[in-house]
């Protein structure tokens, strides 16, 4: 998954190395020069100098080819330009905000931006719970790492057919059961997967960019 952020600080710098570390392709633009500079210096992933509010500067990040786009600068008017023209010009449908002032959110809901956060401390686990396909849905949170995840799978599924004792799962992640035709399935290693299925999956949080690779539901 292809991820722009905007905004290079210090959560800008810690979302992208996180982001790295768990499997994502982050890009960033970050205006300040020195800053954008330190970020590339430091990670191997492309780092654009520019103004995330400028259409040539996204149109030069790539920004058609992004599955989210991420505005975390300081300024909340900055944040929310940015989510505009990433939603209204080149379309996008997963955009997410910081919001500096957290009186500013209900202004940025009402303009459109579907996502605006503004607790940095859990700001991680949001947006990984944002970005992620819209096929998964966590509903609930077992412990500080983990969760148990609602996975519906698509029409025409890839790896329909498969079993599950050949799908492989990433370390620490479980299919619990499986719904089908209104029908409970508690899954065994020769169950196996169809179109349509729902899923009920425990994985620990860090697992499930992985998961979704090894489930071919990353695109």
């Amino acid at each position: 998954m292809k991820i722009l952020i905007v905004g290079g600080g210090k959560v800008g710098y810690y979302l992208t190395k996180t982001m790295l570390e768990r499997g994502y392709e982050p890009y960033l633009i970050e205006k300040d020069p020195v800053v954008a500079q330190k970020v590339a210096n430091h990670f191997d992933f492309p780092v654009y100098c520019g103004d995330g509010t400028d259409i040539e500067t996204l149109e030069s990040a790539q920004i058609d080819k992004m599955d989210t786009v991420i505005a975390l600068t300081g300024s909340d008017e900055n944040n929310l330009v940015c989510c505009q023209l990433a939603t209204e010009v080149f379309h996008k449908k997963k955009v997410v905000a910081k919001v500096n002032d957290p009186k500013n959110t209900a202004i940025f809901q009402k303009l459109g931006v579907g996502t605006a956060i503004s607790n940095t401390d859990s700001f991680v686990k949001i947006l990984e719970r944002e970005v992620n396909t819209s096929r998964i849905k966590e509903l609930i949170e077992v412990g500080v790492d983990a969760s148990i995840q609602e996975i519906t799978l698509p029409d025409h599924y890839k790896l329909s057919g498969t079993t599950l004792s050949d799908l492989k799962l990433p370390q620490d992640s479980i299919i619990i059961s499986i719904t089908r035709d209104d029908r409970l399935i508690i899954p065994r290693g020769n169950t196996k997967l169809f179109d349509n299925d729902v899923l009920l999956v425990l994985s620990k949080d860090h697992n499930i960019p992985e998961l979704m690779r090894t489930m071919q539901l990353d695109e």
